[in-house]
């Protein structure tokens, strides 16, 4: 009897430091992005790997069990990339890196973080397509990845994200036909809609300014000189034929 009774005492002791040992892991998370970044003004001069768990770190924000649910580092004057391991933020709410010089791919990793409610990461030097994974994020209300260079289509897996209230891929280089499923018919329409690029009288790209309004495009003109273009509802809307 004596070997049940202390494999149920070692179970119940784990048990008791499960706590201890997730935020652990978002510790060691937080500090692979650490080591991933350049910090031009020390915002991440706190971040301290031999501590229990990063709660004392500034610009990191926990729930009352530890849990990180919060990583402020926007206008932080920070360059670098981003890596697969903030997938391990389990809990994380708001995602803002928002206005700093990160540059590389958005990891698809970030699609695991399932109680995102906001994800800032406009203002960088983002390149390459948007993750499909995004679609796993049920709880996303705020994705704003304006102003990067992210090439490719808005992914069509989005138009299940029912949470979904504003959306901005604004000054991107994106291409591909927009969606007017889910949350994506449902914002409001407004003015200014397009932006023009041309050279040498040829209409070269046509890019979206404000996608919440953007698939509310149904018939107009945009003069360029002496021609009209006309647009219509779900055309492409980047790399027009010249």
């Amino acid at each position: 009897m004596a070997f049940p009774t202390l494999l149920a005492f070692l179970l119940s002791l784990l048990l008791s430091f499960s706590p201890t040992l997730s935020t652990n892991n978002e510790g060691n998370a937080l500090h692979a992005l650490r080591s991933r970044l350049s910090d031009h003004t020390n915002v991440l001069q706190s971040w301290d790997p031999t501590l229990v768990n990063p709660c004392t770190w500034f610009h990191i924000t926990c729930d009352s069990n530890n849990h990180v649910i919060r990583l402020d580092l926007g206008n932080s004057n920070i360059s670098g990339s981003l890596g697969p391991e903030l997938g391990e933020l389990k809990k994380l709410q708001y995602l803002e890196l928002y206005n700093n010089q990160i540059r590389g791919k958005i990891p698809k990793e970030l699609g695991n973080l399932k109680n995102l409610i906001s994800m800032d990461l406009y203002g960088n030097r983002f390149e390459g397509k948007i993750p499909k994974s995004f679609a796993k994020l049920k709880s996303i209300t705020f994705l704003r990845l304006n102003n990067n260079k992210l090439t490719g289509s808005i992914p069509r897996e989005l138009t299940t994200l029912s949470n979904l209230k504003v959306f901005d891929v604004s000054n991107n280089d994106l291409c591909g036909t927009i969606p007017v499923n889910g949350p994506f018919g449902s914002f409001p329409m407004e003015s200014n809609i397009i932006n023009v690029e041309t050279r040498r009288g040829k209409v070269l790209t046509i890019r979206v300014l404000n996608c919440d309004i953007a698939t509310h495009i149904f018939d107009m003109n945009v003069s360029i000189g002496n021609a009209n273009i006309g647009v219509k509802r779900s055309m492409y809307f980047c790399t027009l034929p010249l």
